[in-house]
């Protein structure tokens, strides 16, 4: 009972983080779940479960759900699997992982301390940035920064964002938990653990769903940019 209740401790601050700030779901409640499950079970699980948050808050947030905004990105991450695949599995997963922390932590660093005026960047930036979502996230299951980092450097309020993200995640999640049906990954111990931990998880999501209608689209994104921070401490923990 003891490692239930860690268990749905994980859950319920992984949904209310995402809940907030429409990801962080995977990267918060993976390395917590593996101290107590095998990471064999730990990563299908989080895959479902992310599934079932990213439906919710596209749900709720479908009228700011704009498929121009999106399809780029989907187009550019589709390739990027593959190459992820073939290419950068080959390089130390560790190395990508530190790597991957030193650029979040320099990138939150100049948006938080510089004093530079919002910038735009042109929206074929997209395919980039959905190429290494693609990419990375075949190499060590981390891609989701090079699209948050795209979504926070474009001329978009807070809904836009956090739609568009929670679109991007919807549709590249169904592609993975396909990936582990067809593979035999989703066993029935992951079942299991998914039907206990979606009712915490749902509750997790919807109240930090509730703090993200009283924040305004500047404290949205400097909540962002401290969690792409963590995000860059926490890899790079992962990866020494």
């Amino acid at each position: 009972m003891t490692v239930y209740f860690f268990l749905f401790l994980i859950f319920l601050v992984a949904g209310f983080t995402q809940g907030v700030t429409g990801f962080g779901f995977g990267l918060l409640a993976i390395p917590l779940l593996s101290l107590f499950v095998d990471i064999k079970t730990a990563v299908p699980l989080c895959s479902l479960l992310g599934i079932l948050i990213t439906a919710f808050l596209s749900l709720r947030l479908r009228k700011h759900i704009d498929r121009r905004k999106i399809l780029p990105l989907l187009f550019g991450c589709i390739p990027g699997v593959a190459v992820g695949t073939l290419v950068l599995k080959k390089a130390p997963t560790e190395l990508l992982s530190v790597l991957m922390g030193l650029m979040l932590i320099a990138y939150t660093l100049y948006r938080m301390t510089g004093k530079q005026q919002p910038r735009f960047i042109h929206p074929r930036w997209a395919y980039a940035a959905g190429f290494f979502t693609g990419a990375i996230s075949s190499a060590f299951s981390a891609g989701g920064p090079p699209t948050i980092i795209y979504a926070t450097l474009r001329d978009w309020n807070k809904d836009e964002i956090k739609a568009t993200l929670s679109g991007v995640f919807l549709a590249g999640g169904l592609t993975v938990i396909t990936a582990h049906a067809l593979t035999g990954l989703t066993t029935g111990l992951v079942l299991h653990y998914f039907l206990l931990a979606a009712p915490v998880v749902i509750a997790g999501v919807f109240i930090g769903s509730v703090l993200y209608d009283r924040i305004d689209t500047g404290a949205y994104l400097k909540l962002l940019h401290y969690l792409l921070l963590a995000m860059g401490i926490l890899m790079i923990w992962k990866g020494v």
